[in-house]
């Protein structure tokens, strides 16, 4: 039980790598697949705006030298 009401609470984790999958049905299967590949959506997006942000950098400072 947190103290504070402001305290954050850890998210018990829906897929861990490794994990054993022998205790989980079709369904659940199937349900952290679709979970993972919007993970996986979701990290391409991040890196694809981080290598904007790097290519803006490297274009602006080409132009100073």
């Amino acid at each position: 039980m947190a103290i504070f009401d402001d305290e954050s609470v850890k998210k018990p984790r829906v897929h861990e790598i490794g994990q054993d999958l022998s205790l989980l049905s079709v369904g659940e299967l199937n349900e952290r697949i679709v979970q993972l590949k919007v993970e996986i959506h979701r990290l391409e997006a991040e890196l694809k705006a981080k290598g904007a942000t790097k290519a803006a950098a490297e274009a602006l400072f080409r132009r100073e030298s």
